[in-house]
């Protein structure tokens, strides 16, 4: 299969990701406009007959000093990973990165490689000598993913750190879903835990009510955020990355982003932003009060995103990223113990791969993200 690639309009690019069943958010046209300190491109590939068989956006980010940039398509591009002809998709992509002046080149392929299912993560968690993800026994383990990293490993391309060392904006290797296709809303709740199921119950009891929020709420999200911020000990965005992601992506389509609040007796104790293409469904951002816990307003919370996900024909609920670690003194245990009461599943993808264009400048990029 001969295939061209070349840059394509937001418009052609927009029009092929709806054609698909998901893609990730971080690969649709108007992301480019929330990462406002990167240039953006939209890269389309064509078969023989001119048909667009693939999509990628392109984030440049510029060294310092030198018009030398990092290319970064994030949790993308959007092609067909498993195509034998691996080559003939990333061949003409790094040709084409290396003429606008990228040094090194930084992807995410949506591949997944693992799934533990909730029964799996919990005896990892029983068991002491297991402390990470890795050494439990994958419920599901997807065969093509390894032949995926082993061409791409015979193309020169390296394996990034986990977590990799980005320019803080790199995407989780490790999420957490709950699969909600074929499955009744009946089922997915029975797929919770005791303790999320008693505490959706005590958060009706009490009567905590989740409504939706528009952009003039954001202000109530960025107080509950900060104060999310300063108990977690990071380091909040401002509020205007807030408003300028609700205003692009919702101009590029109108249920993009959502935006919910947990209130009790009138007062907002959680709120949590969702990010929507396809079938896919994100729990993006998530904040809430030191006050009010005893009410359980992020299991209320929660509860009504994931409804209104399936209400929505949602194929999948992500919580988004989890550390590896099943270490109860990890600071991030809490995490996934909160997301694993979901009934879900942990997921793991093939990570972050780089291609160094310019060996040396890629290798000055490593020392000085490293010593940041």
């Amino acid at each position: 299969m001969s295939l061209t690639l070349r840059t394509i309009s937001r418009e052609q690019h927009l029009a092929y990701i709806q054609t698909l069943p998901a893609a990730s958010h971080c690969q649709v046209p108007a992301w480019a406009d929330v990462k406002t300190e990167w240039r953006s491109e939209n890269l389309g590939w064509f078969d023989k007959d001119g048909q667009l068989v693939g999509a990628g956006l392109v984030l440049y980010r510029q060294l310092p000093k030198i018009k030398r940039y990092l290319a970064y398509l994030p949790e993308g591009p959007v092609i067909n990973w498993y195509a034998p002809n691996l080559d003939d998709w990333l061949q003409p992509m790094l040709a084409h990165l290396k003429n606008q002046g990228a040094f090194s080149v930084k992807m995410g392929p949506p591949v997944v490689i693992r799934r533990w299912d909730s029964a799996a993560i919990k005896s990892g968690i029983q068991d002491p000598d297991v402390k990470r993800l890795r050494d439990v026994e994958a419920s599901h383990i997807e065969p093509r993913a390894f032949e995926v990293s082993d061409r791409l490993r015979k193309m020169g391309w390296q394996q990034g750190e986990d977590g990799g060392a980005g320019f803080g904006d790199v995407q989780p290797r490790y999420v957490f879903q709950v699969p909600l296709a074929n499955r009744s809303l009946d089922d997915v709740l029975k797929g919770f835990n005791q303790l999320w199921r008693r505490n959706i119950k005590k958060a009706e009891k009490a009567g905590v009510e989740v409504v939706q929020g528009g952009y003039e709420d954001l202000a109530e999200w960025q107080r509950l955020y900060e104060i999310t911020a300063v108990r977690d000990r990071f380091r909040p965005r401002p509020l205007s990355y807030f408003q300028r992601m609700w205003t692009v992506l919702n101009s590029e389509d109108p249920n993009r982003m959502r935006l919910y609040f947990a209130r009790h007796n009138g007062v907002n104790l959680s709120a949590a932003t969702m990010l929507v293409v396809g079938g896919h469904v994100w729990y993006s951002y998530g904040a809430s009060d030191n006050i009010g816990r005893e009410v359980r307003p992020s299991n209320a919370m929660q509860w009504r995103m994931l409804r209104d996900a399936y209400a929505m024909g949602a194929t999948v609920y992500d919580l988004r990223g989890i550390s590896d670690s099943l270490d109860e003194t990890d600071h991030l245990f809490g995490l996934i113990q909160f997301k694993v009461g979901t009934g879900g599943e942990a997921v793991e993808y093939i990570g972050e791969w780089d291609f160094p264009l310019n060996k040396l400048l890629h290798k000055a990029l490593d020392m000085y993200m490293s010593r940041r």
